[in-house]
């Protein structure tokens, strides 16, 4: 079954020049980017997406960070998708990522962790709404469908 998921590639990842390298092992994986923009996050986003974290000591520390630079927010798709990601990414204190994953690999601190990924489909479909309309999410099978009939229209 396909599933969607929304991940966020965060200032650190932007600034040390590892977006590519990261979306490279969703790719290597068979998982599909079907939509991403840059863009800078202001107050409004991060107080509904950070929400969760609104009563913690560190909420405005992530929103800082999170203001510092742009960012990249993709939307993947494939097989058990938000499963898959969120093992690829690693647990979120870096200091706990298992060589072989996006933040054992790369992260350097706790908030300076590289990515945020969907913890569940619930949670995917939400976030995917709050970043992207419906007309910037790609429909592989539609382009595949397209192409298809184009080719056998040229035969």
């Amino acid at each position: 079954m396909r599933e969607r998921t929304l991940i966020i590639l965060k200032p650190d990842c932007v600034l040390r020049g590892l977006c590519g390298r990261v979306l490279q092992r969703f790719e290597a994986r068979g998982l599909k980017v079907i939509a991403m923009k840059m863009r800078r996050l202001d107050d409004g986003v991060l107080d509904e997406h950070y929400s969760h974290l609104k009563e913690k000591t560190f909420f405005g520390a992530i929103k800082e960070f999170m203001k510092s630079a742009p960012v990249v927010i993709a939307v993947l798709e494939g097989a058990e998708c938000v499963k898959l990601v969120r093992e690829m990414c690693g647990p979120t204190n870096a200091r706990n990522a298992p060589s072989g994953t996006i933040r054992g690999d790369f992260s350097t601190s706790m908030q300076c962790n590289l990515i945020h990924a969907s913890d569940s489909l619930e949670t995917a479909e939400k976030e995917i709404a709050r970043f992207f309309s419906k007309g910037e999410i790609c429909d592989y099978e539609r382009i595949n469908e397209v192409a298809l009939n184009t080719k056998e229209e040229r035969a």
